[in-house]
């Protein structure tokens, strides 16, 4: 059961990084629209995705169960309540950082975060690292680092990416929520500002919303595309130890770093390949480490079965 578990949390991890990877084409055909109206639309649509899967599920008094037994606990409504702060300064810092032609950016960002989230594995749930994880944190480190020192500056947008989203990791797997449950609470939090900021623009004439056909589209589809892969890494994030989750999001950068460079012509030099050869060495390590540490199990199943 727990190795069906720990294979149904990857494939769900995985599948979460590789929409979140392409998510930047998506952005991008929102051109003219600001990242906050993009925001408040993303928050709007996804509650209204989810809440039509619920019910088409028929778990609408599942949620309210659920919503009910939360609202019990003052520790847990708290850690909801910033679980929906995190995501939504992490959205909108990314969606801003995409139209502004810095997508190699983020993926610094998005690759600094599973360190951030084997920290926290570490510190806060006591997770033990083998020999081979421990080093292979050391060398996406160097990696990061690098990167980082080639700014000459402290690359907020990283950091604000990094920081948001592997605190707001820990805190879901804190929580161990259903996890339609858990965004659609997370998105209600913050609708009703994001609906006082739609009518806002709808009333001085600002709304992109009603000025074409394929722009309302795209905002209401960015529910969807938020909601499945937030599906997808939750299920991951309540299956899988925290130091192998982070790893899965490495998947996520490279494609959006792909994307940044090959589609829209973003600067990668000697400096970004050097420390990506780090990072994807690190990825080895950490891989090989955990393939090892599988064989005396594996041995000893063996000699049972003989």
């Amino acid at each position: 059961m727990q190795e069906n578990n720990l294979r149904s949390g990857a494939v769900a991890a995985i599948g979460a990084c590789i929409l979140w990877g392409i998510l930047p084409l998506y952005w991008k055909s929102l051109t003219g629209v600001t990242a906050y109206e993009i925001l408040a639309h993303r928050v709007c649509w996804s509650f209204l995705f989810v809440i039509l899967l619920l019910a088409a599920s028929q778990r609408i008094g599942f949620f309210l169960q659920q919503t009910r037994r939360l609202l019990q606990n003052r520790r847990n409504s708290l850690l909801l309540l910033g679980a929906s702060i995190l995501i939504s300064i992490n959205w909108l810092t990314y969606i801003w950082a995409v139209n502004s032609g810095r997508i190699v950016e983020t993926s610094i960002g998005y690759y600094t975060n599973p360190l951030m989230s084997v920290l926290l594995g570490v510190v806060v749930f006591h997770e033990r690292l083998s020999r081979g994880k421990m080093l292979s944190l050391i060398l996406a480190g160097i990696g990061i680092a690098n990167m980082i020192w080639s700014f000459g500056q402290v690359p907020w947008v990283a950091v604000i990416l990094a920081t948001t989203f592997a605190v707001y990791g820990a805190v879901k797997k804190t929580l161990h929520m259903d996890p339609m449950v858990s965004i659609l609470l997370e998105t209600l939090l913050v609708m009703p500002l994001a609906l006082a900021y739609i009518f806002y623009l709808m009333a001085v004439g600002q709304s992109n919303f009603l000025t074409a056909l394929p722009t309302a589209a795209l905002l209401i589809g960015s529910g969807i595309v938020t909601a499945i892969p937030l599906l997808l890494f939750s299920r991951g994030a309540n299956l899988l130890p925290l130091n192998v989750l982070g790893f899965t999001q490495y998947l996520a950068p490279t494609i959006a770093l792909c994307i940044g460079v090959f589609v829209f012509d973003e600067a990668f030099g000697t400096v970004q390949l050097v420390s990506f050869s780090f990072i994807w060495l690190a990825l080895l390590v950490f891989s090989l480490s955990g393939r090892f540490a599988m064989l005396p199990s594996s041995k000893a199943a063996t000699e049972k079965q003989k």
